[in-house]
Parts: C-alpha cells; sequence; structure tokens
C-alpha cells in the first residue's frame, strides 16, 4: 500500500486525501491547522510545541515509509498548541536521492494540504556558504534555487513563485530572534556531497546554504496555496570552504549540539502563528 506512489497511473492528489483520511481518523481530529517536516536537529522541537494528540507509524498510512536518513523519525505526529490549533509533525521525510520519485518527496506536504494545514514549515540541515556562519547556525530561508534539474508540479500549471518564503513568517521569526540570517538554499541531488567546485558555483549564482531537501518540498506547498517558512541549521561549512573532510556523523553532532537552542526558537514561532 505503501509504495501506490510509484505506479504511474495513480494521481498523487486522490493518495495525498486518503492518506490525510487515514491520518485524521487515527488521531481523532477533524483537521490540522499547521505542518512541520523537523529535519536533522529539528526533531526534538516536537516536545515543546504543547499536547500530543497521536503518534502514527507512518507506514500505516498510505503513501508514506519509513525514513532511511538517522535523525529522523518513522512518525506522524499530531499535536495541540498552547493557542489550541493543531500541528501535525511529518518525521517521515522521503528525500529525493532516495530514487522513489518526486511524488514520493512531496507526498507528506500533499498531505498535510489535504488535511487542512494553511502553512507549511519546512526545516532541514545544510551546509554553509558563508564563512562567518558557525557550524550550529540557524538560518532563515529567504528564496531557493532547485538545481534537481526536477519539480513536484506536472502539466502545464504555472505556479508563481515570487515570494514563495513568507515575508510575514520570516517576519515573525525575527520578532522571536531579530539576530537571525537569512539565505538562499540551494537544493541539489545528493546523496554525495558537493565538490568544492560546486559549491562555488552555487555560490557564484547567489547560494548561501546547500543541501539535499526543501526546495521541492517548498514548491508542493505553493502549488496547493499554502504558505511557506523556511529554517536550515547550518550544521558544517560546505566543502571547499571546510578545510576537512565532510561526514555525516558531524551532520548529526552539530544537530545535537544545536537541539536545545533550535528547539525553544522553533516553539516560541509556532505558538505565535
Amino acid at each position: 500500500m505503501n509504495n501506490v506512489l510509484n505506479e504511474p497511473s495513480s494521481d498523487p492528489f486522490e493518495v495525498a486525501s486518503q492518506a490525510a483520511a487515514q491520518l485524521l481518523a487515527k488521531a481523532g481530529v477533524d483537521g490540522i491547522d499547521v505542518a512541520l517536516t523537523l529535519g536533522s536537529g529539528w526533531a526534538k522541537a516536537a516536545d515543546l510545541f504543547g499536547e500530543t494528540l497521536a503518534t502514527i507509524d507512518a507506514s500505516e498510512i498510505v503513501g508514506f515509509s519509513k525514513p532511511v536518513v538517522e535523525g529522523h523519525l518513522p512518525t506522524l505526529r499530531v499535536v495541540r498548541l498552547e493557542s489550541g490549533k493543531l500541528a501535525l509533525i511529518l518525521g517521515a521525510r522521503t528525500h529525493y536521492y532516495e530514487g522513489h520519485g518526486v511524488r514520493r518527496v512531496v507526498h507528506g506536504v500533499r498531505t498535510a494540504a489535504a488535511a487542512g494545514a494553511k502553512i507549511m514549515i519546512l526545516t532541514n540541515g545544510s551546509g554553509g556558504i558563508k564563512e562567518h556562519w558557525a557550524n550550529g547556525t540557524a538560518v532563515l530561508i529567504s528564496d531557493h534555487i532547485n538545481l534537481t534539474a526536477d519539480s513536484p508540479i506536472e502539466g502545464a500549471n504555472f505556479i508563481d513563485l515570487t515570494d514563495l518564503y513568507s515575508p510575514r513568517l520570516r517576519s515573525l521569526v525575527k520578532q522571536t530572534d531579530a539576530s537571525i540570517e537569512e539565505g538562499v538554499y540551494v537544493q541539489l541531488r545528493g546523496p554525495h556531497y558537493e565538490t568544492p567546485a560546486e559549491v562555488q558555483m552555487c555560490k557564484a549564482i547567489g547560494g548561501h546554504l546547500v543541501g539535499m531537501s526543501t526546495a521541492l518540498e517548498a514548491i508542493a506547498a505553493r502549488e496547493r496555496g499554502m504558505e511557506v517558512l523556511g529554517l536550515s541549521l547550518m550544521t558544517n561549512l560546505a566543502a571547499g570552504i571546510q578545510k576537512t573532510p565532510l561526514n555525516h556523523e558531524e551532520v548529526l553532532a552539530a544537530g545535537v549540539a544545536a537541539e536545545p537552542r533550535l528547539s525553544a526558537l522553533l516553539s516560541k514561532v509556532v505558538n505565535q502563528l
């Protein structure tokens, strides 16, 4: 059942509607208001949001499967925020490099939209291009460059991405933390890390952060009319800027070290929505 999105004939929006119905039934709620995908370094924030109403094994919901990346939780969690609104935390994130296709990558976003979410918060871990950013720096995503050579949008559906990353939501984050900086996020295909030459190319075309997620999900969220907020944890300097070899253990370690600060920031933001 979970691989239904691999079938060329399946309608991804119908699958998302089915998934949303299953999710809401299991959680015992009528709808959700905001959805969050919590990447490396951000997962602990969910514990501060409010009362957990349901924690669901993602593999029980059509179109989802357990994540293959350490640091991502295999669950879908429904939380009642302090405001009374309901949040869906998507722990089960499919990355483009897993080879399941774009439909699977954006299925969580489309399921959240089908369940009623009007706001999509996307977080990730990334490599930094700005040398003054220290490991563990949180950066607001102001825009992105999609270098996957792919899109979640199928057919002649021309979606405007001019203000994809909501100025309103970015302003809200800055009210919570006036010191936070903004940057342009570049999504590449992965799973290999970028070469130093590729990092310099990203810098030359206006990128400040490099990673392997988020842009495709943000496009899918805009297609469904959602307001999008992007936050990136710079876990390390990118290849060629950092003088030592890159490794995933470093990414995880930076995420763990930054978790308390990131959790507090994100919790404050979410409860002000």
